[in-house]
């Protein structure tokens, strides 16, 4: 049996512009912050929601207590969804078929493995139209340590019953590269949110997943 772990934001559907656009949102309402720009939210991108928020403060010069982060987050998390309600998420070339045949085959045990919320990641794949029923679900509110911590790797393996060195991840960010290859794992990255230079730790690299099918996630196991 060989492991298929899916990260959901940038790998999944390209969910980055509904994040800032959402998050810029948040500012404006909470705390009356106009100044907040796409780009200020770089370096929290793949460690989680609240990690996704305080970037955003930091590059505006706000420092946020615990209580005003949580709170952010949540907001965040609401207009997201809503948001997704108005207006479906096109999903990634290749991703729904990778996953299709990896269920029909019988050979893969299926995850996702998200430092997101539960609640925002299972709005993401169900509005991609994935096949979330058939796949052990990993969100940022079974973790303690995030990206590029390897906690939720380890986890999904866990509940997928396989040991890391059977399992290949997918994943578009470096922590989450280096999250991966610290549990074990093997990892295949796709150049969806950065570029390849910066994923060089993956022992796959690929521009669109339409690139991958099951044997060369199986060589890379193998």
């Amino acid at each position: 049996m060989y492991g298929l772990i899916f990260d959901v934001d940038g790998v999944i559907a390209d969910t980055e512009p509904v994040n800032a656009k959402v998050t810029i949102k948040v500012f404006e309402d909470l705390f009356g912050v106009k100044s907040v720009k796409p780009e200020d939210f770089v370096s929290g991108i793949g460690r989680g929601d609240e990690e996704y928020v305080r970037a955003g403060a930091r590059a505006n010069g706000l420092n946020l207590t615990d209580e005003q982060a949580k709170t952010a987050t949540k907001l965040r998390e609401k207009y997201f969804i809503a948001a997704l309600n108005k207006e479906p998420l096109p999903v990634f070339p290749g991703v729904l078929e990778l996953i299709d045949a990896a269920i029909e085959s019988g050979d893969f045990k299926l995850a996702i493995a998200t430092s997101g919320s539960f609640e925002k990641s299972r709005a993401i794949v169900k509005s991609a139209r994935v096949p979330y029923e058939k796949m052990v679900h990993i969100s940022g509110s079974d973790v303690k340590h995030r990206k590029p911590d390897p906690e939720i790797f380890l986890i999904a393996a866990r509940r997928i019953g396989l040991e890391p060195n059977r399992c290949c991840v997918v994943e578009d960010a470096p922590d989450g590269v280096q999250a991966a290859k610290a549990a074990g794992a093997k990892c295949i990255a796709v150049t969806n949110s950065t570029t390849a230079e910066n994923l060089a730790g993956a022992d796959f690299i690929c521009d669109s997943l339409e690139q991958i099918d099951l044997y060369t996630v199986q060589r890379l196991i193998d």
